[in-house]
């Protein structure tokens, strides 16, 4: 508008990039028609907290006189989400939660707050999108109420900072980020510039007042975040909660973590009553295996400290056209072309002429090599008609040569095939020298994929 004094800049809505003029591709991300406009958010000795951001009494100090001693956490209530979290949460950390609507985010985090009010701490649920009278109702449905946990609907990010610094919580609940505001951005709710500064407004009061809190984010389609890139490098833990709305169980993965692995994952199954945690896995994703059935193999891969047993699936039919079809659900689409191309050219199979489709059962999403074996003999039993012993498992990374290639942990996942029944196990000729002493499972070692096909 002529002679307003508003400053405005551009903003990339995928990373975060800033730019004083709009440009049509992204310099940082490379995604097009992603920029744009809002105003500048001043920020030079605004009020934070009970009182302005004081200048010039920033001190260095040496490394020896950091205190370093790591407080006690606190437990969720839940051994799958603590092992995630690292050990369990850390006093002012800050903690993202994404995925997708109806997923169980919202649940997930009114049961946290639940256990740890019942463990006698202190915890605030602040929440942007329900009432309180829906909350109610859904805390209803889950579980009793115990101690004190308080709730509050409220979108004004200065509102709740001063609740903050009145209830002084041990947890702080905020559900989501993109709900809140702060007079001082001038913009709406939701807009890269809002969420920014609302998240910064919380992040300086978690670590001020060594309050843990939880920031619900909603997703794109791509599956991320909504908002700017920066929110996942303000906040010191991002999980993500996988899962399809068909299927009873969720997944919880950490994509980045100041205070543990980013390897673990912690499976929930959603009842009635909320969600529960899965203590085995393996079991479940096992579940309605079908016996002795063409195209089908037990893979175990490696989720963190956690070995993990799968079904892989293939189906290989004689192609109708001159080009054929491929199809991957589960896993990587160029990785399973990579394998056929491999059975092609070093296994001496057709595959060429042949339609493929595999899957990985349970909604999983596989990316570790070691799946690979069981993917080739897989497409071999269904291309071959012959089935694979229901009571093996496989696991080996599979090379261009044509190789199977020793993986990681190879002890724990024969153990695991131990514990649930197995009785035989076809592994990389490599791992034969790291494994202890076995019993009760026969070991199948190979060194390339035709001797894989031969011994079984």
């Amino acid at each position: 508008m002529k002679g307003s004094k508003t400053q405005t800049v551009f903003f990339c809505k995928n990373c975060g990039y800033e730019s004083s003029k709009w440009m049509g591709q992204c310099p940082a991300c490379h995604e097009w028609n992603t920029f744009t406009e809002e105003p500048v958010v001043k920020t030079g000795s605004k009020t934070v907290g009970s009182g302005k951001r004081e200048h010039g009494n920033a001190k260095p100090v040496y490394i020896h006189e950091i205190d370093a001693c790591e407080k006690d956490r606190l437990s969720t209530g839940f051994d799958e989400l603590d092992r995630v979290l690292g050990g369990g949460i850390v006093e002012g950390s800050m903690v993202l939660v994404g995925g997708e609507p109806g997923i169980g985010k919202s649940t997930l985090l009114l049961q946290l707050s639940g256990n740890l009010a019942a463990s006698g701490r202190k915890v605030i649920y602040i929440s942007g999108e329900e009432s309180l009278r829906q909350i109610k109702l859904r805390a209803d449905r889950i579980r009793k109420i115990e101690g004190e946990l308080t709730f509050l609907s409220e979108t004004d990010v200065d509102t709740i900072v001063k609740v903050l610094e009145e209830r002084k919580p041990d947890v702080a609940i905020i559900d989501s980020i993109q709900t809140m505001y702060t007079e001082e951005a001038g913009t709406a709710p939701g807009s890269i510039t809002q969420v920014r500064e609302s998240a910064s407004r919380l992040m300086v009061e978690a670590k001020t007042a060594d309050i843990a809190v939880f920031l619900v984010g909603h997703v794109t389609k791509e599956g991320t975040v909504a908002g700017p890139r920066v929110l996942e490098h303000m906040v010191d833990t991002v999980l993500y909660f996988e899962g399809s709305g068909d299927m009873g169980y969720r997944i919880i993965r950490s994509v980045k973590n100041r205070f543990g692995s980013t390897n673990e994952i912690g499976v929930f199954e959603m009842g009635e009553e909320g969600l529960r945690e899965v203590v085995n896995p393996s079991e479940l994703m096992l579940e309605g295996r079908p016996e002795d059935a063409c195209g089908a193999a037990v893979a175990c891969l490696m989720e963190g400290t956690r070995p993990i047993l799968m079904e892989v699936q293939a189906l290989v039919t004689e192609s109708s056209f001159g080009m054929p079809r491929r199809q991957a659900s589960g896993i990587d689409y160029n990785r399973v072309n990579l394998l056929l191309a491999v059975l092609e050219k070093r296994g001496g199979f057709m595959m060429s002429r042949c339609d493929a489709y595999v899957n990985i059962t349970g909604g999983m999403r596989v990316t570790e090599p070691a799946t690979d074996l069981a993917v080739v003999m897989a497409i071999i039993s269904s291309f071959k008609n012959r089935a694979i012993p229901s009571d093996t498992i496989i696991f080996g990374e599979v090379g261009l040569s044509g190789e199977v290639r020793a993986v990681s942990h190879g002890d724990m996942r024969v153990r695991e095939a131990v514990k649930l029944g197995f009785k035989r196990v076809m592994l990389p000729m490599a791992n034969m020298s790291k494994l202890g002493k076995t019993e009760g499972i026969e070991l199948i070692p190979v060194r390339s994929v035709s001797e894989a096909a031969s011994k079984l």
